[in-house]
């Protein structure tokens, strides 16, 4: 087996892949930037080892993984046309949930395409380079979705909280303003992280024990325990304002919610105000659970099976649910798709 510059012995499929330059406007001068980070690394290939042990039922796990992302796309599609051409839906709710969806159509289609083979081959393997390409739009989606829902929650919170100035308060430039900053904070805090990482010495095994291409994953192929420990401080950081201050929005906002309910005398109405946001705080529920068990809680004790699970649930199953989850509990929607047809 052959060493590394840095000492360290390097997996058989690490150096087996030419190193070609980023083709223009690829993902754009901050992707080209990454991929000329890498040309002074000993790594050029990455061999994701996905689910091992499957077997006998690999054709079986294909074909769901595949039915569940042909159901995705259709699903989340079907609500961005239900959204876009129902006029009873140009509302700042379905707005935001029109932008979620676009979410987990980019989250899915970054995943699961690539896991596809990973299934039936048991394991793939990919440029460096286009490990970072997949780690830089799955972190984006996820912070943006992360930013998204708190948008969602505080409109929840004047409908119901404010109502009489609601209209007046989320008015369309607000709802664009809130838009556009959770899109381009998701993105650019994310591409902060990604262009962090790929200034690390890659010269350790290019195996990654895992279906994707995660953060931590990636870091432990890096050499530099200096560097390591800047890139974690520096997601520590960015984890702030994506994850742990949206969260605590989201909580706040429902905190002043249930309170406004539960002073509602009338049972009806109590009711029809709970009916508002159970859609989105499913779905909160759901996404934050499942994220937080991740990347808020210890690594001790965890193992890299729980991990698969836990992240297979927020980037295969939780994109699945969400169409369904608003399309089965909001009456507008079924309204909507009723008048299509």
């Amino acid at each position: 087996m052959p060493k590394s510059r840095c000492g360290e012995q390097t997996s058989p499929y690490a150096g087996h892949g030419m190193r070609r330059s980023l083709p223009e406007n690829t993902c754009g001068d901050a992707l080209t930037l990454i991929s000329h980070e890498m040309e002074n690394n000993n790594i050029t290939k990455i061999f994701l080892l996905g689910f091992t042990g499957l077997y006998n039922v690999r054709i079986f796990v294909f074909l769901l993984i595949l039915v569940i992302y042909l159901t995705t796309i259709c699903g989340n599609l079907l609500v961005i046309s239900l959204v876009s051409y129902s006029k009873n839906l140009h509302c700042p709710m379905y707005l935001f949930l029109a932008q979620l969806t676009m979410c987990d159509i980019i989250l899915t289609s970054d995943i699961v395409p690539n896991m596809l083979p990973m299934v039936l081959n048991n394991g793939t393997s990919m440029s460096l380079l286009g490990c970072f390409t997949q780690f830089f739009f799955f972190s984006s989606s996820e912070a943006s979705e992360c930013l998204l829902l708190t948008v969602m929650s505080y409109d929840r919170y004047l409908a119901i909280c404010h109502p009489l100035h609601y209209v007046s308060m989320m008015n369309p430039r607000l709802c664009l303003e809130f838009i556009l900053t959770s899109w381009a904070l998701g993105y650019s805090l994310t591409l902060l992280v990604t262009l962090g990482m790929s200034q690390l010495p890659f010269c350790r095994s290019g195996v990654i024990d895992h279906f994707f291409c995660d953060f931590d994953p990636i870091l432990r192929l890096s050499c530099s325990d200096t560097l390591q420990t800047k890139i974690h401080l520096l997601s520590t950081i960015l984890n702030f304002p994506v994850i742990l201050c949206p969260f605590l929005v989201v909580l706040v906002s429902y905190a002043y919610i249930v309170h406004t309910i539960l002073r509602i005398q009338s049972i009806s109405h109590r009711r029809k105000a709970f009916s508002t946001c159970g859609s989105h705080l499913t779905v909160v529920s759901i996404f934050y659970g499942t994220l937080l068990s991740i990347y808020l809680s210890p690594e001790n004790g965890k193992s890299v099976t729980s991990r698969k699970i836990l992240s297979l649930a927020y980037t295969v199953l939780t994109p699945l649910t969400n169409p369904v989850i608003y399309c089965l509990r909001n009456k507008d929607i079924k309204k909507a798709f009723k008048m299509i047809h």
